[in-house]
């Protein structure tokens, strides 16, 4: 499997390299955000540490641009705990994200946890009106368009379409799709529904919705 390590910081970037390659890993690393951004577009990479604060281009908007392209799982690292960065980081298509000061051991735990959850999909055609998901091939098409979504995206999208008009508490979807390991809350499922529905909605979809059932959480409504 190939890790992208993108950190400006060398000896970060020395520690978590040592620890990726003793698990199996064919390591690529960048100390910029160029570097990374150009790195993940010419290679096929399994899984991308990417660093919020480098030079030349910051970590979010390196995450925005390869969300353009690709759904490859990417963890976020961050410096601070502030709550905004970790909400932009996830806002932004990152699958999960790492407070600084880590330990190497936790960033390859967690590394191994979103890459269980990224192999874990069943492989089948979802359809409801004009949506179909190839959760097989993580293609979703509205009307026969592409829509770029997220592997966390989709997999919410699958659990929600095949439980069509259930409700999911907030939790619910943080337990099953993140899992009880997860040290975040329930704005995460939050931000990535904001993320999905505003995808969605890039072409009318009348038969259906995510809808958000309020003090409660989402349910995939279909119309009768």
């Amino acid at each position: 499997m190939r890790i992208l390590i993108a950190d400006d910081n060398r000896q970060i970037v020395n520690i978590l390299e040592e620890y990726a390659k003793n698990e199996g890993f064919a390591v690529t690393t960048a100390n910029n955000g160029n570097d990374a951004l150009n790195l993940a577009r010419e290679n096929d990479f399994d899984i991308i540490l990417l660093d919020v604060m480098m030079p030349e281009r910051d970590g979010f908007e390196v995450c925005r641009e390869i969300r353009r392209k690709s759904i490859v799982p990417i963890i976020m690292i961050t410096a601070r705990g502030e709550d905004f960065e970790q909400i932009m980081g996830l806002d932004t298509g990152a699958d999960d994200y790492i407070v600084k000061p880590f330990s190497p051991g936790q960033v390859m735990a967690r590394v191994r946890a979103v890459l269980r959850r990224f192999s874990a999909s069943e492989g089948k055609l979802l359809t409801c009106g004009n949506l179909v998901v190839n959760i097989d091939e993580y293609i979703t098409r509205i009307d026969g368009k592409d829509i770029l979504l997220t592997k966390k995206e989709t997999d919410i999208l699958r659990t929600l379409l095949t439980n069509k008009n259930k409700v999911f508490t907030r939790n619910q979807l943080l337990e099953s799709l993140w899992g009880y390991d997860y040290f975040g809350d329930s704005r995460t499922v939050d931000s990535h529904i904001k993320r999905l529905r505003s995808k969605l909605d890039e072409i009318p979809h009348p038969a259906w919705e995510i809808k958000t059932i309020w003090g409660v959480g989402y349910k995939f409504e279909v119309a009768d």
